[in-house]
């Protein structure tokens, strides 16, 4: 009998079986890795497990015992902790505020806050995450948030701890202390499963694996031995993907975004750059680099106070969002809880939020026109849902970036799209149908410039890369002059630039 068991799992939402009769167990003190594309039913399953939501049939066993979830809580009281790929801290509390919510030591009725900052720094300390207790969450890097939603399982010493895509958004050196992390729990006997799109990540730590496709078990792999790379992927999408990148070749045409010394509070040194019709310019760089500051300030989404932005050979203000977006400017921002999509409202209205003053008679709203518009682009860009009033948090990360691309799309004019992280916590059948869709923008005239962390993302779809450093672009290269190793040493600081590729 395995320590945490699920047995026939089965979940429906209206017009979708989420689950199917799902059933695998997970030894104690192992790490089990849990894959699928988008929409194969992992995150319902974790959200099941979690107390969240309830399945329709099936039971979930810990330690030989059933378990009958009426909430959260209840899973908690059984030692279950799950770390959701969209982070559930609260932004005006600090760290040790938010790792200790709920649980702050106190005296007669008044919170001993020194004495809960030190026993939080000595803990965070312990774990060899450096980030100060008293710094406010918002005030933090996405990574950073994430090593805190880390800090709090260890400390409420969970023995089901659930991971969802934990390393989307950290550095390599903040996933090497996660790793770290991972193999001390492991000896402790805690079961880990650990949700990932991450290949290299899966066969690194994992013990065992389950693949999920459409709701339903494709496989069960008790050890990893003998089992392939190809083959899970197979297993995930029911198909062969022999390139996941599907890079092809398109001219470059006149520059569309020309950004000349711009900068801002949070980028004091001035950078620029250009970007042209029918190109993919990639920007890499580690946490921090400075690359989405960058971009935050071409898009007016903070002030900048140097710097000019042209568009199609004219000066904009693009002091706010507003005027980027009427200039033909638009960022999809690398947090899609926060930045990206409205929370509680259906596809329909995500689509068509930013437009909706072209779709507008006499102050009235052509409800019509909205409801093709969405059908439009639920069809061109495949976002898979049973209808277009579906609540867009219920979609799977892939599907919520295709409502977000679909908003701008939905917009006229548009000729430069900044997208940051595009296919963050994004599985590898999706990947390919979003780089696609980049493919056809980029063909049909714009100029498309991606943000990314993954090395092999950018070398694989982009015609040319600048790396960035410290807040300043330290190297550029086309196509043709893609080399690992010279990107990596760019984009690390203190280190010398090769001649070759310095911007």
């Amino acid at each position: 009998m395995s320590f945490l068991e699920f047995s026939e799992i089965s979940k429906s939402y209206p017009g979708v079986r989420a689950l199917s009769g799902v059933s695998f167990g997970v030894e104690k003190g192992a790490v089990h890795g849990l894959m699928g594309e988008n929409g194969a039913g992992k995150s319902t399953l974790i959200r099941i497990l979690s107390g969240d939501q309830n399945a329709d049939s099936g039971e979930i066993r810990i330690d030989d015992r059933a378990q009958h979830y009426h909430s959260t809580r209840d899973a908690f009281h059984a030692g279950v902790i799950v770390i959701h790929q969209e982070l559930q801290l609260v932004p005006e509390l600090t760290v040790a505020e938010n790792l200790r919510l709920g649980r702050f030591p106190s005296n007669g009725g008044v919170i001993q806050a020194r004495r809960m900052f030190a026993d939080v720094g000595d803990k965070l300390k312990a774990a060899g995450i450096d980030i100060d207790p008293g710094r406010k969450i918002k005030t933090l890097s996405i990574g950073e948030r994430q090593m805190v939603e880390i800090a709090k399982a260890m400390m409420l010493d969970a023995r089901v701890i659930a991971l969802d895509e934990p390393t989307s958004s950290l550095s390599s050196r903040e996933s090497e202390i996660l790793f770290s992390l991972i193999d001390r729990l492991r000896a402790e006997g805690k079961v880990i499963l650990y949700i990932s799109h991450r290949m290299d990540e899966v066969f690194r730590l994992c013990d065992s694996l389950t693949v999920l496709r459409d709701g339903k078990l494709a496989a069960h792999h008790p050890h990893l031995a003998g089992v392939t790379r190809d083959q899970v992927v197979a297993e995930m999408v029911g198909r062969e993907i022999s390139n996941v990148w599907g890079w092809r070749g398109r001219p470059a045409g006149e520059v569309r975004l020309k950004v000349e010394g711009v900068a801002g509070d949070k980028l004091r040194l001035p950078a620029g750059f250009e970007a042209r019709a029918g190109e993919i310019l990639g920007f890499f760089g580690l946490i921090g680099a400075g690359r989405s500051e960058l971009m935050r300030l071409v898009f007016g989404a903070d002030p900048r106070w140097a710097g000019t932005v042209h568009v199609d050979g004219k000066a904009v203000a693009a002091s706010d969002p507003h005027h980027a977006i009427r200039s033909g400017v638009v960022l999809c921002s690398e947090d899609r809880k926060y930045d990206g999509i409205i929370q509680g409202r259906s596809i329909e209205e995500n689509i068509n939020i930013s437009s909706r003053r072209h779709n507008a008679r006499l102050g009235l709203l052509d409800r019509k026109q909205e409801a093709d518009t969405a059908e439009t682009f639920i069809r061109k860009l495949k976002i898979r849902t049973p209808s277009r009033k579906q609540d867009v948090v219920n979609l799977s990360g892939g599907n919520q970036q295709k409502v977000i691309l679909a908003r701008w799309l939905a917009e006229q004019g548009i000729g430069t799209l900044i997208v940051d992280e595009p296919t963050r916590g994004i599985d590898v059948g999706a990947k390919s149908e979003i780089y696609e869709i980049l493919y056809q923008l980029a063909e049909s005239g714009m100029a498309i410039v991606v943000i990314s962390s993954e090395l092999p993302e950018v070398m694989g779809i982009c015609d040319r890369i600048h790396v960035m450093c410290e807040g300043r672009i330290r190297a550029e290269l086309t196509r043709d002059r893609f080399n690992e190793r010279e990107i990596l040493a760019a984009a690390l600081p203190d280190k010398s630039v090769p001649a070759a590729i310095a911007s």
